[in-house]
């Protein structure tokens, strides 16, 4: 049976959305689920969210205890070389043991970043691991931006092998049959943008990626591409930005929806359609943000992931599984490495 461990003890919320959500996701999908933290805090959690009519837990839902917290605000590199027992290492070694099959962890970002590649490790065709993001877009399909964090400075062959891997998410766990790769840039012509982009350009011009050419930021939201390719320090304050901005257009509507009798008799009567609209900007729809490029699968969830952003985080990640995503990451970027020699 395929095993997802979840770093129980990670998040604003933990432990009671990663239990929830991970009990939902072993029941939904049939998959086995290995909560790692304090057992007796994991154990106090199942017991509310059974109830007395149903006690214990599911055949498939195991514990792992581990003693040890990385907080939010823990410096990375200190705290992942001194808490060696902490919920996040010791998901990621039950990943390298072989014991499960992917990490999932709304847990300190970077923490979970630098364990995954000093415990998982990095595939052996991948330069660099890169942190995959699925936005919203006006199409409903969702657009992948990689980049989003793991690596401030890039060379234009790790934007390649971020167009590779990004192909082959929005492939496997998208359904996108044949996805478009655009460069994220300050214009949309060749010429544009500084020595990385216009050198990255050359090398997606030449790859056998269905490469569109250069996109600039207000694509991300239009669809136009299927997957968008930048460095992590661009990535991730376009994604921040993007957070942001959805955060204050529903905060804002709300405001107007509720300033007098006739705005609210109309938002009652739109109440579906304001619903949907949320739910396609709402970030627990696509769980989390894999790792990818490391020789496992790790899925990093927004601090703030309530149950469902845990359950669909783990649906991802056996999509990921089954999809044998790392196989063909390894075998795509070798054989361009090996035309290139």
């Amino acid at each position: 049976m395929l095993k997802i461990a979840v770093d129980a003890m990670g998040g604003d919320f933990a432990p009671t959305s990663e239990v929830s959500g991970a009990v939902e996701a072993a029941h939904d999908f049939g998959i086995g689920v290995i909560l790692v933290g304090r057992t007796e805090d994991i154990e106090a959690e199942m017991r509310r969210h059974y109830g007395r009519s149903r006690p214990g837990r599911a055949s498939n839902v195991e514990l792992v205890d581990a003693r040890e917290v990385i907080a939010m605000d823990d410096p990375v590199a200190t705290s992942v070389r001194r808490k060696r027992n902490s919920s996040i290492r010791v998901a990621a070694k039950l990943v390298h043991d072989g014991s499960a099959d992917a990490l999932v962890s709304a847990g300190n970002t970077g923490a979970v970043m630098m364990t995954s590649k000093l415990v998982v490790g990095t595939l052996s065709n991948v330069d660099r691991p890169a942190l995959a993001a699925v936005m919203p877009t006006v199409s409903g399909q969702g657009t992948v931006i990689l980049d989003v964090g793991a690596n401030a400075e890039c060379k234009p062959l790790h934007l390649y092998q971020f167009a590779v891997m990004g192909s082959l998410f929005s492939n496997v766990i998208l359904g996108v049959a044949n996805p478009r790769v655009g460069l994220l840039s300050i214009g949309e012509e060749e010429v544009k943008g500084n020595d990385l982009t216009k050198e990255a350009f050359k090398l997606l011009k030449k790859s056998p990626l269905n490469f569109i050419g250069n996109v600039e930021g207000r694509d991300m939201y239009t669809g136009e591409a299927d997957v968008i390719i930048c460095d992590g320090f661009t990535g991730n304050v376009a994604l921040k930005v993007s957070e942001g901005l959805i955060e204050t257009v529903m905060r804002m509507l709300k405001e107007e929806l509720q300033a007098s009798l006739q705005t609210k008799a109309g938002a009652f009567l739109s109440k579906p359609a304001f619903e949907r609209f949320k739910q396609r900007l709402d970030y627990a729809e696509y769980g989390g943000a894999p790792l990818l490029g490391i020789n496992g699968v790790t899925v990093i969830c927004h601090g703030r992931s309530n149950s469902r952003a845990i359950r669909n985080a783990i649906r991802v990640a056996r999509d990921f599984c089954q999809g044998n995503i790392n196989s063909r990451i390894e075998a795509e970027i070798g054989a361009r490495a090996a035309a290139t020699r």
